[in-house]
């Protein structure tokens, strides 16, 4: 998966963590009832696929997903999340519509995974959540030069508990839709110096797709 490097105007130009920005790199969960080691063979991945399909369809929906996550905490894992992954790894359509089956649910497990190791590695505190400070570093490894004022309101719309700090899956949504705006600027910032000029409708028209594809 190709991802877009932030030019000097807003990234820099370092590397997202593997996995960053969605379409086909996959992972799993940050809980569920254990932490999952790094590397699992594909027999445990079948069992734990089974063990998720509880209607034995041969394949998961976002309900069946969901209730396998834990995002650290007692609270459900974020559905947007959960419904965003399934929209990047539900890819050849075959079955029914928001369903993934055991070939994308790899790809999923080892995308969740590579977040899973992010996650902890700018969780200094170990608190189970990223505050602003630690959200500003990881998104400045990743390349991006954000001021800490657009870091704290990042935060602040993605801190569903309301305590000053994401918690794991909300901290997956808020990366990924941070690349995915950026793309979006990427292809009106045609100097590449971080500034573009926009009409009123083609403004508009990245705006929605950016929520219908969210």
């Amino acid at each position: 998966m190709a991802f877009y490097q932030p030019h000097a105007g807003y990234g820099g130009g370092g590397k997202p963590p593997a996995g960053y920005g969605g379409g086909g790199q996959p992972p799993a969960g940050y809980g569920g009832g254990g932490q999952p080691p790094n590397m699992v063979s594909q027999q445990q991945l079948w069992d734990i696929f089974q063990r998720i399909d509880r209607d034995r369809s041969g394949a998961i929906n976002s309900t069946e997903l969901q209730s396998a996550l834990s995002n650290g905490s007692w609270a459900p894992f974020n559905p947007d999340t959960v419904r965003l992954m399934m929209c990047m790894f539900d890819v050849n359509q075959m079955g029914e519509k928001g369903t993934i089956d055991f070939n994308e649910f790899q790809q999923l497990w080892r995308y969740i995974t590579d977040w899973q190791n992010t996650f902890r590695r700018y969780d200094r505190d170990n608190s189970g959540s990223i505050d602003t400070k630690e959200l500003s570093v990881a998104l400045a490894s990743f390349g991006y030069r954000l001021s800490e004022g657009f870091c704290s309101l990042l935060v602040r719309k993605f801190d569903r508990q309301g305590r000053g700090t994401v918690l794991f899956d909300d901290f997956i949504q808020a990366c990924v839709m941070l690349q995915t705006l950026t793309a979006g600027f990427a292809q009106y910032d045609t100097h590449r110096n971080g500034w573009m000029t926009i009409s009123y409708e083609a403004f508009l028209c990245m705006v929605f797709n950016i929520a219908i594809n969210k």
